[in-house]
């Protein structure tokens, strides 16, 4: 057995041999806690017929760990000062492929038929970098990758939105897209003292299994997100302004968003916080015909 990466000894022998140094816009922070990782990996339940997709593997710390439980691991990395690094500390395991590309802009559906082609399930499993934590979820699951689900590690203010219910502070258009389409619950707090360097806050790996079909029907899902980011788009502001505010001609049409929201028996002096899905569904139906596209899947 290989000696594994995820020490602060044998990770400071690696950044030093290289000569690394992190880059704060790329919120690296390393997890130098074998135990967190071998958690990590329990958390998604791999076999030998999963193959994992990975962002932002690092220094190949949890890559380790998969690449030893899984079929085969796909890991996007943008930083490219790190790929003879994984290329040394990854050589014990033929089943890892690096990508060097922004994951927001890789066409994740387009590499699982040539890469992954022999798995019969994907997991998506990865110590998130911060501060692309919540476009890289939304990308997972507004895409309708074939994946049975997500398990990452963020920051853990981001886990409390994800499992936040309506009515709360933390409540927004990541808990409801999140909510939408996955069963989520916050697996484990991971304490900032584990990672190289500390960040400033405590994280948390969230579980998140896509559900055979959304939490509710809509009749046309790209519109119902957009009435939801529109509904958030000022927290302060009632849904009837932010709705006339953000809907194309909203401020002309007026009526129309009124007698919407009278359809979803929805007070316009409420605010997007205090709606559950089910109310953001009902109202998106009730104004797709005024302000949707004419075309609904």
């Amino acid at each position: 057995m290989h000696k594994d990466i995820a020490t602060p000894g044998r990770t400071k022998e690696i950044l030093g041999k290289y000569g690394f140094s992190f880059k704060k816009g790329l919120g690296q922070n390393f997890l130098i806690d074998t135990n967190v990782l071998r958690n990590i990996v329990e958390h998604a339940g791999l076999t030998k017929e999963t193959g994992v997709i990975e962002i932002g593997p690092g220094i190949g710390a949890l890559t380790e760990q998969l690449a030893r439980n899984a079929q085969k691991v796909v890991a996007y990395e943008i930083d490219q000062r790190l790929f003879p690094i994984l290329k040394d500390t990854l050589s014990p395991y033929d089943n890892v492929r690096i990508i060097h590309e922004d994951v927001l802009k890789a066409d994740i559906q387009a590499m699982i038929p040539t890469e992954l082609a022999g798995s019969k399930e994907i997991m998506v499993v990865a110590n998130l970098p911060y501060y692309v934590t919540t476009p890289i979820i939304f990308k997972l699951l507004e895409e309708h990758l074939p994946i049975r689900g997500i398990v990452v590690m963020m920051q853990k203010e981001v886990a409390d939105r994800i499992s936040a219910r309506p009515g709360t502070k933390d409540y927004g258009s990541l808990s409801i897209m999140v909510q939408y389409y996955t069963l989520a619950e916050t697996a484990m707090i991971v304490p900032k003292s584990v990672f190289m360097p500390q960040p400033k806050v405590d994280s948390a790996v969230v579980k998140m299994l896509l559900r055979e079909k959304p939490a509710i029907a809509v009749k046309n899902e790209p519109f119902f997100f957009q009435v939801i980011k529109i509904c958030f788009a000022q927290r302060r502001k009632t849904i009837l302004n932010n709705l006339a505010s953000g809907l194309p001609n909203g401020k002309l049409k007026k009526t129309e968003i009124l007698k919407g929201m009278a359809k979803a028996g929805i007070d316009p002096a409420r605010r997007g916080e205090t709606l559950s899905v089910e109310e953001f569904g009902a109202l998106s139906d009730a104004l797709l015909e005024t302000f949707g596209e004419k075309t609904t899947e």
